[in-house]
């Protein structure tokens, strides 16, 4: 997109929008005494972060997420007000959500009152992964937390309406995602066609009124 002229900017859930990263990941290490860093095939680790649960540990995740909601809306807002075309988010707020327990049902209420204060994508993707091969590929978690993780964010995906990428080699995961994209794009022109039909492009009239764009 960029290469096409757009301004798309790419944001980085943890280090661009997450409230008081750094304490959070300081108090992390210090309160479960994990490993630090990523994890692969010849260093593998063992992490203790959204793998550690009890009740208390949910109640404080609620309460960070909801400021993490609150610095997503002004990333998103001020990104929108500088004219960008795009913004694309390695990872989303939807990461988070799916380390609390969706079987709770005040949870997923909570989970709702949050989706309707967030911005929604106009897509959003999950890439699936065998647990099995992520974790040989990955191993930061036991396989048991890495299985269970896969239905939380599965179980999620149908709560936000999130597009699943099924396990793929990348280069035909990348085409997936390539191919819903230009769908999507060429169903919003179509409904803007048919809204405005005078209109000569995506963003500008006939008349030379402006029409709305995305985002």
């Amino acid at each position: 997109m960029r290469e096409s002229g757009l301004q798309v900017p790419l944001f980085t859930f943890w280090d661009d929008v997450v409230a008081l990263a750094r304490s959070r990941e300081h108090a992390r290490l210090k309160a479960f005494k994990g490993d630090k860093g990523v994890g692969s095939p010849d260093n593998p680790i063992m992490r203790r972060d959204k793998n550690v649960r009890s009740w208390y540990l949910t109640a404080f995740r609620l309460l960070l997420y909801l400021f993490d909601a609150v610095s997503l809306c002004s990333v998103v807002a001020r990104s929108a007000d500088s004219g960008v075309d795009f913004i694309v988010f390695d990872r989303y707020i939807y990461d988070e959500l799916a380390n609390l327990p969706l079987q709770n049902r005040m949870i997923r209420f909570y989970v709702r009152l949050l989706l309707m204060f967030i911005p929604k994508p106009d897509l959003a993707f999950l890439l699936d992964a065998d647990p099995e091969a992520a974790t040989l590929r990955k191993p930061e978690y036991p396989l048991e937390f890495v299985r269970h993780n896969r239905e939380a964010y599965l179980r999620l995906s149908r709560l936000v309406s999130m597009t699943v990428v099924p396990p793929l080699p990348v280069a035909e995961a990348t085409e997936f995602i390539r191919n819903a994209v230009a769908q999507d794009s060429l169903n919003t022109e179509i409904d803007l066609r048919l809204q405005y039909p005078l209109a000569a492009g995506p963003a500008q009239s006939a008349d030379g009124e402006n029409v709305p764009t995305r985002c």
